[in-house]
């Protein structure tokens, strides 16, 4: 009983990182077989992957945002 119940549990949390992955344009089955296995290190692999998601425009938009902070911070 608790064994199964163990079973479940795991497999309901190896969803996380693979929702993450998913998330940010990667494998989904890929991170969830990895996360059946190795769940911490697809964990810390599916938060630090790059976003395949974001646009060109939306990185620009990041870097400029950024520059403008920049300059207020220098500016103050």
């Amino acid at each position: 009983m608790w064994y199964l119940l163990g079973v479940i549990l795991w497999v309901i949390v190896a969803f996380w990182p693979a929702m993450v992955a998913k998330r940010k344009g990667h494998s989904f089955g890929l991170f969830f077989i990895l996360s059946l296995i190795f769940f911490f290190l697809s964990l810390i692999l599916a938060y630090v992957v790059s976003d395949r998601t974001m646009t060109a425009k939306d990185k620009a938009d990041d870097r400029a945002a950024e520059k403008a902070l920049d300059r207020e911070e220098n500016s103050i």
